[in-house]
């Protein structure tokens, strides 16, 4: 029993510091897609609202997009990691994210005691964005302005906003948004306390391949130049790095694979993942 206690002792000074600062939470990968995983990730998510943090989801769907796609016999590929998106795939892509991801991410919230908001970034355009340019991958956006009064009010009402990461064209085109690249436009525009990215690794790895804990933006910068980050790790940490140019106190890459791994990474000291923060 006293064990118990001293966990949440350990976890006080961190709720005080985080009362009433903003949290963007990239979803994705295993978290998301298996049912245990899922289940312990809402519960993380409620107990972080019940304690004064105001979570943000921003979720993925990879997975799920190539399984229909596939259904339904549409060739898909990817340039530099972003699916290449025409109309076809834009249709899938939209049905997926905004019609069966982001209902079951609030329900799965709501059947944890937890109230949550599903939106699209196209919604009341909380994502503008314009075409990627340099690439021909077709309708795959870059955003160039969140409006974060939506996701204020939302979550000043009590609510947890679960945004699928599609955007609005100023050309009226809707747009497939790479979800780490919407999460960080976000975690920016909101001003975020943290940026966490949920991912199917234990965080960014050393030379020794084994997890680092803390890492300062110059560190980054120099394992990005001797490449001991690379492969799919090298668009994570830049979205961190956006984010943490962009006003984001840290960022966190974290192992989604963990059973309350966000939890365990805020709310304790020894965290569980890699914490990226800038110089100081």
């Amino acid at each position: 029993m006293i064990d118990k206690v001293n966990i949440l002792l350990e976890a006080l000074p961190y709720i005080k510091q985080f009362f009433g600062t903003t949290f963007v939470i990239k979803y994705g990968g295993a978290a998301m897609e298996e049912e245990k995983l899922a289940r312990e990730f809402a519960k993380d998510i409620v107990l972080l609202k019940y304690v004064g943090v105001n979570p943000v989801i921003v979720h993925g769907g990879g997975p799920q997009i190539e399984k229909l796609l596939t259904r339904l016999n549409i060739p898909t590929r990817f340039v530099e990691g972003l699916r290449v998106t025409d109309e076809a795939t834009l249709e899938v892509v939209e049905m997926v994210l905004s019609g069966l991801i982001n209902k079951t991410i609030v329900q799965e919230i709501q059947n944890n005691g937890g109230q949550a908001l599903g939106i699209s970034g196209k919604d009341g355009k909380l994502l503008v964005a314009r075409k990627v340019e340099g690439k021909d991958i077709g309708f795959v956006g870059d955003v160039v302005e969140v409006n974060v009064r939506i996701l204020k009010e939302v979550s000043k009402l009590g609510y947890i906003p679960v945004v699928a990461p599609l955007a609005a064209g100023s050309d009226g085109q809707t747009y497939n948004v790479n979800a780490d690249t919407a999460a960080g436009a976000i975690a920016t525009a909101l001003m975020a306390e943290k940026f966490i990215l949920l991912t199917d690794v234990p965080g960014v790895l050393g030379k020794d391949l084994k997890p680092i804990s803390v890492l300062k933006k110059d560190e980054v910068h120099a394992f990005l130049k001797d490449e001991t980050i690379r492969g799919g790790m090298i668009p994570k940490v830049k979205c961190c790095l956006d984010a943490l140019h962009g006003g984001v106190k840290k960022t966190h890459i974290i192992d989604g694979r963990v059973s309350h791994a966000l939890l365990l990474e805020v709310l304790t000291d020894s965290g569980i993942g890699t914490q990226i923060s800038g110089g100081d």
